[in-house]
């Protein structure tokens, strides 16, 4: 059976476009390509060159499907660290990518919470219809579990897989408690490749469905 051909808006080269393919087709073989949940799968797999990933990610309440009409509206994307903004890609989508630590240093040095903690509790009034993507910090994962049940915040997708022995596990394991569509792992792994590496899955599916409609309106 010939390989397929997977798009990534992030391999810009056809020498890039090429070891892309080649690692996603070798990847879907292990995988599986079956569901939308497999395609996240894969791509999380190439980023940390890790097959165990795919086994330890979750999901819960069709995050793909909430991620995507986020994208849609152009909703904004909120990052805990400058290191997920990085490697969010920029093309294919008109959301703005955000990052949180940085936005509420007073409070943070105020009440001795993590810059990333404060940042969330300064934004909780733009949270709700957003995607929020946690790969580094537990105690912003928290935060955002804590705004949500308590009213504050509604995010249309929250992707939190915070890395780490100090309440990464904890933090994970209450986000699937909550009735919010979301992408987690399971145990103490997670980190900032996965995080983009999932959420560029999303963008790339996003841009995928969307092609086909610009192009019968040229």
């Amino acid at each position: 059976m010939a390989d397929k051909r997977y798009s990534d808006l992030g391999a810009v080269t056809p020498e890039a476009r090429e070891i892309y393919n080649r690692s996603r087709n070798f990847i879907a073989g292990i995988v599986g390509d079956r569901t939308p949940d497999d395609k996240i799968k894969q791509r999380c797999v190439i980023a940390t060159g890790d097959l165990g990933v795919a086994e330890i990610l979750r999901f819960r309440s069709d995050p793909l499907n909430a991620g995507l009409d986020a994208l849609e509206e152009g909703a904004a994307i909120y990052v805990d660290i400058k290191m997920v903004e990085a490697g969010v890609v920029k093309r294919g989508h008109k959301s703005p990518v955000i990052t949180a630590i940085g936005r509420g240093d007073r409070l943070a040095e105020r009440e001795g919470i993590t810059r990333t903690s404060a940042g969330f509790r300064e934004l909780k009034g733009d949270l709700s219809g957003s995607i929020v993507i946690i790969g580094n910090a537990p105690s912003a994962l928290l935060t955002v579990c804590d705004l949500i049940e308590e009213g504050e915040a509604k995010p249309a997708l929250v992707i939190g897989v915070p890395v780490g022995f100090v309440n990464a596990a904890e933090s994970k394991e209450r986000l699937r408690e909550i009735a919010v569509p979301s992408i987690s792992t399971e145990g103490t792994r997670g980190g900032t490749p996965i995080a983009v590496a999932a959420i560029n899955e999303i963008i790339n599916l996003h841009h995928e469905k969307k092609e086909p409609r610009e192009g019968r309106n040229h």
